[in-house]
């Protein structure tokens, strides 16, 4: 039986996603360069570092030295500044207030860093909403490996087959299953144009059903399918 929810953050309550990608494919095109979606999908739900490494590919493509911090550092402030205008996705809201009605414990796992998630938590005064944040300053792997969300659950007090995770990517829904935590997927615009992996549950947004509705229709899919 389902106790908890496990949130991702980039991507589902916030789609931070669009402007990671955005960002970089500004800077590649500064250097006469074009990042496509299919380069970039290895690193949708990744930390840092892991997967596809935009600046070493870029610094291929271009053939001679470009400075990494000088580069890194404009990259974040294009991204940060893409990502202020940004809203809570449709549903966020109203999927947290279920849960506390519930007397649900929800929790974020993401492969962002801490000050990058709970700063935007805090921004838009969701932060009390969890009773956990986890994210890659708490793990040494990060997704598709399952930490996050076994840290997630830990701290919550919580077994994983008692978790449900809403991810928006195909490496978050991996590391839940990882984890041994049935998964509900919620693209966002960038990742419902990649193929994502099985699911209990897809929906194309937070809000398109009750989360008694969400928990039943789980339930029916027989778990860990």
């Amino acid at each position: 039986m389902v106790q908890a929810l496990i949130f991702d953050f980039d991507g589902l309550i916030l789609d931070t996603e669009t402007p990671a990608l955005e960002s970089w494919q500004a800077i590649y095109a500064e250097h006469g360069q074009e990042l496509t979606l299919d380069r970039w999908k290895d690193a949708l739900g990744r930390s840092p570092g892991h997967g596809f490494d935009a600046f070493t590919h870029l610094l291929a493509l271009v053939g001679r030295p470009l400075d990494r911090a000088t580069v890194l550092k404009d990259r974040f402030a294009r991204k940060y500044a893409l990502c202020e205008p940004l809203a809570l996705l449709p549903g966020v809201l109203h999927l947290l207030d279920q849960a506390g009605k519930r007397g649900m414990s929800c929790a974020v796992a993401s492969s962002s860093d801490r000050a990058w998630v709970e700063g935007w938590l805090r921004r838009h005064a969701i932060f009390d909403c969890f009773n956990c944040v986890r994210t890659a300053d708490d793990i040494v792997h990060a997704k598709p490996a399952p930490d996050l969300f076994l840290s997630a659950a830990e701290c919550l007090g919580m077994q994983p087959a008692d978790c449900l995770v809403f991810e928006d990517s195909p490496n978050g829904v991996l590391a839940a299953r990882a984890a041994g935590m049935r998964c509900v997927a919620v693209p966002c615009a960038l990742t419902a144009q990649v193929s994502m992996p099985p699911v209990d549950l897809l929906l194309p947004t937070l809000d398109a059903l009750p989360l008694a509705e969400i928990l039943t229709l789980v339930a029916a899919a027989d778990g860990l399918a």
